[in-house]
C-alpha cells in the first residue's frame, strides 16, 4: 500500500515537472537564453498622480550613500547593507522617549498582511504595500506626493496560494539614483521615477503563469539589482528557484543562481537522493539578503524543500541542499563562495530564510567578520565566520524539539523520531509552522553587542497527506494542527536579547508577554529597541535591561518594519500597523486580548519635538 502510494505521488510530480518545462533547470550561474529584455511599460500599466514641488529637486541616491547611509535617513530594508536594523540617531533615548508626539498617520492603500518597510530619503517617505502599490509621502507632514498602482496579471480564482502572494508583500522597493526599483507579485522588475512615480522601464523576469512571484524587494549592489524569486513551492515552478542579478540601468540579466539545482556541486544533487531537478520544489530565498562591499559578497537565507515531507518528495534521508541554508554569493559572477545548512532533511516546513546580519567585532586586536542569524522558524541563533562559512556557535531561544544538537564541525543533528513513516502519521512539532521565528526581523546593536530577536512560543502537529498538485497552489502535502503553546509555557510573546561574540552567545535578557510579537524590531543609538505585539502595543525597551520604558497602544497589531529618520533637527519614529498572521495564528493562546476584525493597515509617525530633546 505504501509503495503504491509513493509511486502515484511520483507520477503526479513528473507530470507537473513537464508542465514546468525544462527551461528552468539551468546552470546555476548562466542567464536564461530566452530571458525577455527590459521594455518600456505599457501605457495602461500604471496610474501615477502628478508630482508636486516636493520632489522637484530630489537628490539622487548614490553608490556612496548606499555604502555609508546618512544617519538621518533610512535608505534600505534594514537601514544598511549589513542588515543590522540599527539607527545611529539618538535624540529619542531613554530620557526623552516619553515625550514622543504623534506627528501624522496614513491609511495604507491596500489590505492584507502588514509587512511594509518604509524608506526615507531627501524628505520623502517611499511606502510600498500589498498588490505592489507604491506611494511617496512628505516625510514631515504625511502629505501624498504621488501614488503608483500597477496593473497586475490576472489569475484564476482556483490559484489560491499564488493569489495570496499579493497580500503578503514585504519590503518590495529599493532606492537608487533618481529611481524606485520595485519587484512585483507577477514576477516583474519595475523601475519608477522617484520624482513622479511614472514607470521608466520594466522587465518580466520569470513566468508568473507557472507560479513565480516576488514577495521581497531587491538589494542594489555593485551596479546590479540583486533579487530573489518566490513561489517555488507552487506546482508549476518545479526545477528552479533563483537569486538573480540584473543591470540596474538596462535590466539585462547578468547571472542567476538556482538554489535547488547546482551542477557545479555534486554533493548538492546527491543530497536529493533519486529526485531529479525537474521534480524538486522549494528553496525560496524570501528575505532580502545582506551585502559586504569589501568582499563583494551577498548573503541570503533559503527556505524549506517541497513537498514538505521526505515521504512524499522521495528524497529519503538526504539533506536536500541548499534548502534551509545560508548562501554566500559573489555579486560579480553569481558563483557560490560557501554555504552552511541550518536544518538538513526538513520534514516540517521550518524555513530558514530569515535575516542574515553582518557584524564586525574586534577581538585581541583582530577584526572578526561574523554573520549572525536566527535563520529559521525554530528560532535557533547561529554565528558563522562570514569569510569562510565556518560554524562558530548556536543558541536556542524558543522551545523547539526538532534540532537535537550541532556537532563541532557545524553539522546539525535532527530528531528523527519526528519524521513520519506513513501518510497521516502525526507528530507534535515545536516550533510551529508560523514560528518560533518568522519574517519579523531582529536587530543588532553595536552599543550592547546584542542581537534582539522577536519570537513566538508555539507548536503544532504535522502529518503528511496525499494530495493532487494543482496549478497556482503549493505542493506542501502536509496537514498542520492548530498552533498551541508548548507545555509549561503561558506567554506566547518573547523578545530575546542574545549577546554576540565570536566564541559563544548567551541570553542577555528575555522579555515575555502574553500576546505574540508581530513586528520587526529596531535598535537605536538612543539605547532603545522598538517593536510591537498582537495587543496593538508599540514598545520601547531599554537595550541593557529589557525594561519597557515607553508604550503606546494603536489601532491594530504592530507590523512591518519600524524605522526612524531625522528632518530639521527632529527625530521621527515610523510604526506600521495592521493585519498580522503572527497574531491570528496563535490568538487562541491569549483569548483575553481580542484582535480587530478589520485590517487597519496604517502607518503612525511619531516625532520628538526640538523642545523635548
Amino acid at each position: 500500500m505504501k509503495i503504491e502510494l509513493l509511486k502515484s505521488v511520483m507520477v503526479t510530480t513528473t507530470a507537473l515537472a513537464l508542465f514546468a518545462g525544462p527551461a528552468f533547470a539551468q546552470n546555476a550561474t548562466t542567464p536564461a537564453a530566452t530571458a525577455p529584455a527590459a521594455t518600456a511599460p505599457a501605457a495602461d500599466a500604471a496610474a501615477a498622480t502628478p508630482a508636486p514641488e516636493a520632489t522637484k529637486n530630489y537628490v539622487p541616491v548614490t553608490d556612496d550613500m548606499l555604502a555609508n547611509p546618512p544617519k538621518e535617513e533610512w535608505l534600505m530594508f534594514r537601514g544598511n547593507y549589513n542588515n543590522q536594523g540599527y539607527s545611529q540617531l539618538d535624540l529619542i533615548n531613554k530620557d526623552t522617549v516619553g515625550k514622543l508626539q504623534l506627528a501624522w498617520a496614513w491609511p495604507m492603500a491596500e489590505a492584507g498582511i502588514q509587512e511594509t518597510a518604509p524608506l526615507v530619503h531627501d524628505g520623502v517617505m517611499f511606502l510600498q504595500t500589498n498588490n505592489n502599490i507604491v506611494e511617496a509621502l512628505n516625510a514631515k507632514t504625511g502629505d501624498l506626493i504621488w501614488q503608483y498602482r500597477p496593473t497586475l496579471a490576472e489569475l484564476p480564482a482556483s490559484w489560491s496560494y499564488q493569489i495570496n502572494q499579493a497580500r503578503r508583500q514585504k519590503n518590495s522597493i529599493a532606492l537608487y539614483e533618481d529611481k524606485v526599483i520595485l519587484t512585483t507579485v507577477d514576477a516583474r522588475i519595475v523601475v519608477l521615477s522617484a520624482k513622479d512615480g511614472k514607470p521608466v522601464w520594466e522587465k518580466q523576469v520569470l513566468d508568473t503563469q507557472k507560479g513565480y512571484s516576488y514577495t521581497v524587494g531587491p538589494l542594489i549592489a555593485d551596479g546590479k539589482i540583486i533579487s530573489a524569486i518566490s513561489g517555488c513551492s507552487i506546482a508549476g515552478t518545479a526545477g528552479g528557484c533563483y537569486i538573480m542579478a540584473h543591470d540596474v540601468n538596462t535590466g539585462e540579466e547578468l547571472w542567476r543562481f538556482n538554489t535547488i539545482d547546482d551542477p557545479n556541486n555534486p554533493k548538492q544533487g546527491e543530497s536529493w537522493g533519486d529526485v531529479p531537478p525537474e521534480n524538486r520544489w522549494g528553496g525560496t530565498p524570501w528575505t532580502t539578503g545582506a551585502y559586504d562591499p569589501a568582499t563583494k559578497t551577498t548573503f541570503w537565507g533559503i527556505g524549506m524543500p517541497g513537498p514538505y515531507s521526505e515521504l512524499i518528495r522521495g528524497s529519503g534521508e538526504g539533506s536536500v541542499l541548499y534548502t534551509n541554508s545560508t548562501l554566500a554569493i559573489d555579486v560579480e559572477t553569481g558563483k557560490l563562495k560557501w554555504y552552511y545548512q541550518h536544518l538538513p532533511r526538513d520534514n516540517w516546513d521550518l524555513d530558514s530564510p530569515f535575516e542574515r546580519i553582518l557584524v564586525d567585532q574586534d577581538v585581541d586586536g583582530k577584526t572578526q567578520h561574523l554573520l549572525i542569524t536566527a535563520a529559521g522558524k525554530n528560532g535557533i541563533v547561529f554565528a558563522l565566520d562570514r569569510d569562510t562559512g565556518k560554524y562558530l556557535w548556536h543558541k536556542d531561544t524558543v522551545k523547539q524539539n526538532v534540532v537535537t544538537g550541532v556537532d563541532a564541525d557545524g553539522t546539525v543533528q535532527i530528531n528523527t523520531d519526528l519524521i513520519s513513516k506513513a501518510v497521516g502519521e502525526e507528530h507534535l512539532v515545536c516550533a510551529s509552522v508560523s514560528g518560533g521565528k518568522l519574517w519579523m526581523t531582529g536587530s543588532y546593536s553595536p552599543l550592547t553587542k546584542a542581537y534582539y530577536v522577536p519570537l513566538t512560543e508555539a507548536c503544532n502537529t504535522v502529518a503528511p497527506t496525499q494530495v493532487e498538485f494543482t496549478a497556482g497552489n503549493a505542493v506542501g502535502a502536509v496537514k498542520f494542527g492548530p498552533r498551541v503553546l508548548p507545555e509549561g509555557i503561558t506567554d506566547a510573546g518573547l523578545l530575546d536579547a542574545v549577546d554576540i561574540n565570536p566564541t559563544q552567545g548567551d541570553h542577555k535578557w528575555q522579555y515575555r508577554s502574553r500576546p505574540s510579537m508581530t513586528s520587526s524590531v529596531l535598535a537605536t543609538a538612543g539605547g532603545l529597541v522598538f517593536g510591537g505585539d498582537a495587543a496593538r502595543n508599540i514598545n520601547a525597551w531599554d537595550q541593557e535591561t529589557g525594561k519597557v520604558v515607553w508604550s503606546q497602544r494603536l489601532n491594530a497589531p504592530i507590523g512591518g518594519y519600524p524605522s526612524t529618520y531625522e528632518i530639521d533637527g527632529e527625530q521621527y519614529l515610523v510604526v506600521p500597523t495592521g493585519y498580522s498572521n503572527a497574531a491570528s495564528s496563535i490568538s487562541s493562546a491569549f483569548p483575553e486580548i481580542p484582535l480587530p476584525t478589520g485590517s487597519g493597515n496604517s502607518i503612525f509617525v511619531f516625532k520628538l519635538p526640538k523642545s523635548a530633546s
